[in-house]
């Protein structure tokens, strides 16, 4: 009677050491950096390679992991029923039920998935071999168990495909990025700078272009004198030529070109035939995603688009320059004017010109203006109101108060944006103004 007592309580012993084995290693198995499991089987590590090969068929894994830990803890279950039976009676249950909950949350959950998520990725190397084991003798039941589950779930209108992800690649390292530049860990440039390399695939060329309005170009009918004069004036290299409309783009003067000729004309400028030196313009479709318009640029060697949209009408002109700007932020030299664009104010509120990008405003001021159904600032403000509100009216939308300081015709050309943090006191008397008339 001795005997089978001690092996009784062995063997529960020995199932609530298997089950904190399971549990621990499913947490360190999804937990583990498979970056760092790259890297270190890159540097010839085979059990991380092995640890790469589990998580590359999670299901299996995570299947064949609770299958056995529910075994196992079922069988400790039942074994501790039956000792108690035996020496309490009917009363045994109970105490069976109680002593098993106790000893399987402490002992085979909390204990070792606590361990698991602090020692995530050298706990992965250490159990990844015992777990190949595992998963190729359940491999079987496994297979059945996740037939089974994809057929269930059909039969409520959910369809799981063996190449499903929850989350992509990009969510994911977005996601990382975020948490630790939340925990200090990455600071905000190198954030800005990681999610613009991101973004490239989710925005358009129309996103960040210079709009037609904004764009400095020339009319190709003035004499060779002035065009010449106007494009030494520019801070830029490469200018736009148009005819009859500034709609018309009919090529593109680049100043180094034009320097050669004047240098071959011994700067006499009349001698000098402008459309001879430019270059035919590249249109591009405003629904062209930066990563595209990026391949297109290094591939054609080229650094300048003009922006149409379907009806093929110029929208604005976009730069290699711009794109790159999106990961790195501006980038400036000697012959750039300071930018007045969006200046920030000692009470933190934004003085911002109507036509800045709402991407570049949450960027500079790390707000979180949303951008899904408007480019600009003045067209957020636009398509919140309703309306093209007048100067010294005031809104409120997602938190911020959108103050119109200056209106040309048709277009908001500057506000002031006001974050949800300021003091309270002052916002009301903002709203005293007899002048502003707000709106929410």
């Amino acid at each position: 009677m001795t005997l089978a007592l001690g092996l009784t309580l062995g063997a529960i012993v020995g199932l609530l050491i298997v089950s904190a084995f399971f549990s621990g290693s499913e947490t360190a198995l999804t937990a583990a950096s498979r970056a760092r499991m790259h890297a270190l089987e890159e540097d010839g590590s085979a059990r991380a390679g092995l640890v790469n090969r589990l998580l590359d068929s999670r299901e299996r894994l995570i299947g064949a992991l609770l299958l056995g830990n529910n075994l196992v803890n079922i069988a400790a279950s039942a074994l501790t029923t039956s000792l108690f039976l035996s020496v309490f009676g009917e009363a045994g249950v109970a105490y069976a039920t109680l002593v098993m909950t106790a000893l399987v949350v402490v002992f085979a959950e909390v204990l070792p998935k606590t361990y698991a998520i602090l020692n995530a990725d050298k706990m992965a190397l250490a159990v990844a071999p015992a777990l190949k084991v595992l998963v190729a003798l359940l491999a079987p039941v496994t297979a059945a168990l996740q037939f089974l589950v994809r057929h269930t779930l059909r039969l409520f209108g959910t369809n799981i495909d063996d190449d499903t992800e929850v989350l992509s690649a990009h969510e994911e390292i977005r996601g990382a990025i975020e948490l630790h530049h939340k925990e200090g860990g990455v600071v905000k440039g190198d954030r800005d700078m990681l999610g613009g390399v991101l973004d490239l695939r989710d925005l358009d060329v129309s996103d960040i272009m210079i709009h037609r309005t904004k764009m400095e170009a020339i009319d190709a009918d003035l004499p060779s004198e002035e065009i010449i004069d106007r494009a030494l004036q520019s801070s830029h290299t490469r200018l736009p030529l148009w005819k009859g409309e500034r709609e018309e783009i009919v090529g593109i003067l680049h100043a180094r070109v034009l320097f050669k000729a004047l240098r071959d004309v011994d700067g006499d400028s009349s001698k000098i035939d402008v459309m001879a030196l430019a270059t035919p313009p590249w249109f591009v479709p405003d629904t062209t995603t930066l990563k595209a318009q990026l391949a297109a640029f290094l591939k054609r060697k080229a650094h300048f688009a003009i922006v149409v949209d379907e009806y093929g009408e110029v929208m604005g002109l976009l730069t290699l320059e711009d794109i790159i700007e999106e990961i790195v932020g501006d980038i400036t030299d000697e012959t750039d004017v300071a930018a007045t664009d969006a200046q920030p104010q000692a009470d933190g509120s934004l003085i911002v010109e109507g036509l800045v990008p709402i991407r570049d405003v949450n960027r500079l001021m790390d707000w979180d203006l949303p951008d899904e159904e408007a480019t600009t600032v003045a067209g957020l403000v636009i398509h919140e109101a309703q309306a093209i509100p007048n100067p010294g009216q005031t809104f409120n939308f997602h938190g911020f108060r959108f103050e119109v300081l200056r209106r040309h015709r048709n277009r908001i050309t500057r506000l002031r944006v006001v974050p949800p943090d300021e003091d309270a006191d002052e916002a009301e008397a903002k709203d005293a103004k007899p002048s502003a008339n707000s709106a929410s």
